[in-house]
This record gives structure tokens, C-alpha cells and sequence, in this order.
């Protein structure tokens, strides 16, 4: 059946008109808006959720414990308490620049761009206009000298932060990122003391300016050690030290800051969770398992109490896809499966996992329901963002494989290559399953060395990405890859696949059941058993009836 190549890797003409949503067409996946009133709802002081301090000029004592709760919940990635405690220091004292600094982190990661500029030029208006005042009663040289101080400290995170959101507004300019970095380095040397300027500098190293410490890299781990000399129980810094890890593949490292961080704010999810992380990737999947149903459990107690939409915290569906992966993992496909199904209905205003609703037809298409994977991706089509588009094309492209249907799998690969074409901005994060798409598509239709090829490729690019989600999704696409490589009865690129995922996790019980299945293809009876026993013992918590499972049981 030999499709020419150029159906999949150029646009074709006479689409059917279905192929492509528009721009702004009703999605069933819509873009959840967070309400003003939530993000302006009193707060009160919480507990375990990590302490923290910095200096922000405040005239009264309760403005700056509400500053330093709005800080540590930004340390923390929970954006809506965060801007909560900030406009509550903002009641106690209005002039409080660095709470509208606070501010504009909050309000760009909750998508409300205009309000996190209305924050920063607030924040710029009162450290300009504010100047140190010390009674005349107490004007002592002293004093005026640690006012002095105190409105120049703050006068540097304004600047800072402005200078980054003028970097995050133009994210490929190489000058604005530059004078952040410089900035900061400055900053860092009129206060060496402060350790909240060390900790945005090691952010600052991630070639991403709008990055909060998640794509942190091995040049920021040097500012990280001198903020925790200078504070060793600053959980802010073990957060980010725990990722900056996590991204260089020093797991064990990790796991420690992972831990520190856990125990330091064991009321947060994001805390709870991460160190799940770690323990997944050092095969330590039950601990993970353990650690992620900690963080659901803190989840939901926390949407039931401020009753708010589960859509409206980010971190709500990033714990889910985490837990249900870990639950698919390790062969427990039940819970898996409604954690998914769950998951994919829930609405998010991020891109990133706007496009890892893939996983769910991904998770469907493994289970060897293709029929019902095509729906879930073509559910897709009708989001407003074409990179959502173009993966919803992609997934449906493996499902029609899967299904010997090559012509229709070609019009998805394309489709999906005009919409990734036609977005402005975040087609990196469908390109590698794209590619993967046009190579399994020339494996199956007669063109075996050229679909080697572009499969190998994007199984490369899969292995490099960076974190977490990354990682275990890496991992079940090697798996869909060596399963394809099967169905057309390619043993030597089976094998090669297989290697991938030894070499990716080796603790993985499909890995060995891919193993053990190329071995007994080759007639390697000694290492096929040993492959299949080793997978039986990796899925001892497995659904007992996971028909993977009863493949490496057969006598």
C-alpha cells in the first residue's frame, strides 16, 4: 500500500472541511476564566504551608505577614492564594509596592495579562513616589540609614520584575532576557544577604523569562547553594533546587530537596506531590503512588473548602495526569482510567496541558480501544488553539493506523501539519509526536528505513525533554512505538525500541515484557523467561486480569 511521502509530511488541498476548527470556535475543552471575586476573597494566615520573609517596607505588621504568605504560596505555584494573601496585605497597607509586585506573578500565571501590567505599574507609581519617613522623635542616623535601605531593597524587585515581564512579553529576545539577568546580578550584589535574589537568579538561567523555577538548569544551581547557605531552611530554594535535580537527571539529589521541601510545606499539594516525583524515577513507584493520593486527597480538600471549580487550579489536573500515569505504571489500569477520563473533562487556560489531554486516546489506543481513542482525539478539533488542534489530528492519525485505515491517517498527519503551520506560538509541543506519526505511517506502509529513521528521531527528542509529565510520557510513547514496530512484524526495530526503554527505565515492567517478547521472537528461550519473570514481579500490584500481565505468565 504505498502512500507517497508527500502525503504526509506536505499539506494537502480539499481537506474535508471538519479537518480544521477555527480560531474562537465554541471548544469542548473552553479556557476557564478565574473570577476577580475569588482572587480578591479575604484570607486569613495559614499554616503548613512554608514560611518565608523578605522585606517589603510595610508600615504595619500585618501587612508584611500577609506579604510573606503571598510570597510563600508564589514559592509554592498556588497562584490564587497567593494573589489573595497579597490584596490582603494591600488592605492593611495600600502604598505596599512590593504586594503589586507579588501581584503581577500571580495575575500571569492566573491569565490575566492586563491586570499583572496594571500591578507592575502600580508597584513602579508607589516605589517612585515613596520615600523613607523616620519621626522626628526617632530621626536617628540609624534609622534613616535602615529605611534608607529597606525602600532601595524594594525598589529593586520592582525594577527586576519589570525588566522580566518586558522579557516574558518578547520570550526570543536574547537583550531583554540579558538585562533581567543583569539586573538581577546587580541586585544580588547591593544585597548579598537576601536570599530571594539568589533564588530569582537561578530561575533567571532557564533561556525561558516567564520560567517560576520548573525549568530550572544546572547553572542555577550554584545561586540555589548560596541561598541556602545563607538561609538553609528556605523551602523556596529547596523547591527549585529539587527541580534544578529533577531537569539534570541527579535524582537522587533530588529526592532529598524533593523531601525537605514535603516536609517544610506539607499542607500544599505541589510540595506533597513533587516529592512523588523523585520517587517514581528512582523506581520507588508505590512511595509515589502514596505521595500523589496524599496530594489528590489535599486537592480536593481544598476546592470543597474555598468551594472553587477544579478547573480553576492548575495543579488540580497536573496531580491527576501524574497519579493516573503512576497508576498506569505500575498496571492498575482501573484507576488509570477514571483518573484520565477525569482529568481529560476538566477545562485549563494552560497550553501545555491543554495539549496532554492526548494522553487520555494515548491510554485508550494501548488498551487497544482505537475506536474510542479516535473519538477522545477528534473531541479535540473543536479547540480554540490550533496547537490543540494539530494533537488532536495527531492522535486521531495513530488511532487510524492502529485501525489499517493509512489514507486517513495521512489526512490527520496533514491536517495536523497545517494547523501546527497556522498557530503563532507552541507548535514544539506537538512537533515530536508529528513526527512520530509520519514515521510509524512509512513503517506501515512498505517504507520500513525511511520510518525507522523519523520514528528513531522522535524517540530521541521524546528521551531530552525535561520533567516529570515529560519523562513518563516518554516512556508510553517508546512503548506505542516498540508495540507498532510489532504489529508489522518488525523485530529488529522492536528490539531497538525495547533498548530505548531499558535504557530510559529500566525498572518499568513493560520494558521487560518488550524484552521478553523480542527475545522470544528470536528464540532466546533463557532471556525471554528471565524478561517475563522479571515483568510478573514488577506488576505485583497490577490488575489481575492486565492482559499484559497474562502474556508474561504464559507458560
Amino acid at each position: 500500500m504505498g502512500f507517497p511521502l508527500f502525503l504526509v509530511l506536505t499539506l494537502l488541498s480539499g481537506l474535508p472541511s471538519e479537518a480544521l476548527a477555527k480560531e474562537g470556535q465554541h471548544a469542548p475543552h473552553a479556557v476557564p476564566t478565574i473570577p476577580q471575586e475569588l482572587i480578591e476573597r479575604p484570607i486569613t494566615i495559614q499554616s503548613g504551608i512554608g514560611t518565608v520573609h523578605d522585606d517589603a517596607a510595610a508600615k504595619l505588621p500585618e501587612a508584611q505577614r500577609f506579604y510573606d504568605q503571598g510570597l510563600a504560596y508564589l514559592h509554592n505555584y498556588v497562584w490564587i492564594e497567593a494573589a489573595r494573601s497579597f490584596h490582603q496585605a494591600l488592605r492593611a497597607d495600600p502604598n505596599l509596592a512590593l504586594a503589586h509586585v507579588g501581584l503581577s506573578v500571580a495575575y500571569v500565571e492566573l491569565n490575566k495579562p492586563t491586570q499583572a501590567r496594571e500591578a507592575i505599574v502600580k508597584a513602579q507609581t508607589l516605589s517612585a513616589s515613596s520615600a523613607p519617613s523616620v519621626s522626628s522623635a526617632a530621626s536617628t542616623s540609624a534609622l534613616r540609614a535602615t529605611a534608607d535601605k529597606s525602600a532601595a531593597h524594594v525598589r529593586r524587585h520592582v525594577d527586576v520584575r519589570a525588566l522580566q515581564m518586558a522579557a516574558e512579553d518578547s520570550p526570543r529576545d536574547a537583550v531583554k532576557l540579558a538585562a533581567y539577568r543583569k539586573a538581577l546580578d546587580a541586585a544580588v550584589a547591593a544585597f548579598p544577604s537576601d536570599p530571594e535574589f539568589l533564588v530569582l537568579r537561578g530561575i533567571a538561567e532557564s533561556p525561558d523569562p516567564a520560567d517560576r523555577g520548573q525549568g530550572s538548569v544546572a547553572a542555577s544551581i550554584p545561586y540555589y547553594q548560596r541561598a541556602l547557605k545563607l538561609a538553609p531552611t528556605h523551602f523556596g530554594a529547596q523547591h527549585v533546587m529539587a527541580h534544578a535535580y529533577e531537569n539534570t537527571g541527579q535524582m537522587k539529589d533530588a529526592e532529598v530537596f524533593a523531601a525537605l521541601y514535603a516536609a517544610a510545606a506539607p499542607k500544599v499539594p505541589h510540595a506533597v506531590h513533587m516529592h512523588g516525583h523523585e520517587l517514581r524515577r528512582l523506581g520507588r513507584i508505590t512511595e509515589a503512588i502514596a505521595r500523589f493520593e496524599a496530594a489528590d486527597k489535599l486537592e480536593r480538600a481544598y476546592v470543597a473548602r474555598e468551594k472553587i471549580s477544579a478547573d480553576l487550579d492548575w495543579h488540580y489536573a497536573h496531580n491527576l495526569d501524574l497519579l493516573a500515569a503512576s497508576y498506569q505504571y505500575a498496571g492498575q489500569m482501573k484507576k488509570a482510567e477514571a483518573l484520565l477520563k477525569q482529568s481529560f473533562g476538566l477545562q485549563t487556560s494552560l497550553l501545555v496541558q491543554a495539549v496532554n489531554k492526548r494522553e487520555w486516546p494515548a491510554f485508550l489506543l494501548a488498551r487497544n480501544r482505537p475506536a474510542e481513542a479516535l473519538a477522545a482525539a477528534q473531541s479535540l478539533l473543536s479547540h480554540s488553539n490550533l496547537v490543540v488542534q494539530a494533537t488532536g489530528h495527531i492522535e486521531s492519525g495513530f488511532a487510524y493506523l492502529a485501525m489499517n485505515r493509512p489514507a486517513d491517517a495521512a489526512n490527520a498527519s496533514n491536517a495536523a501539519l497545517r494547523a501546527l503551520r497556522g498557530a503563532q506560538a507552541g507548535q514544539e509541543l506537538a512537533a515530536i509526536a508529528l513526527e512520530a506519526l509520519q514515521g510509524e505511517f512509512l513503517l506501515r506502509t512498505g517504507q520500513r528505513d525511511k520510518g525507522r529513521a523519523v520514528m528513531e528521531s522522535a524517540a530521541r527528542k521524546w528521551r531530552s525533554l525535561p520533567g516529570p509529565d515529560a519523562w513518563t510520557q516518554s516512556l508510553f510513547r517508546l512503548e506505542a512505538l516498540a508495540r507498532s514496530a510489532r504489529a508489522v512484524g518488525d523485530w529488529a526495530f522492536a528490539a531497538r525500541m525495547a533498548q530505548l526503554m531499558l535504557e530510559h527505565d529500566a525498572n518499568y515492567a513493560g520494558t521487560h515484557l518488550a524484552l521478553a517478547l523480542v527475545a522470544d521472537h528470536d528464540g532466546n528461550t533463557a532471556a525471554a523467561a528471565r524478561e517475563f519473570a522479571a515483568a510478573v514481579k514488577a506488576w505485583g500490584t497490577a490488575d489481575p486480569d492486565l492482559p499484559e500481565l497474562k502474556i508474561a505468565r504464559r507458560p
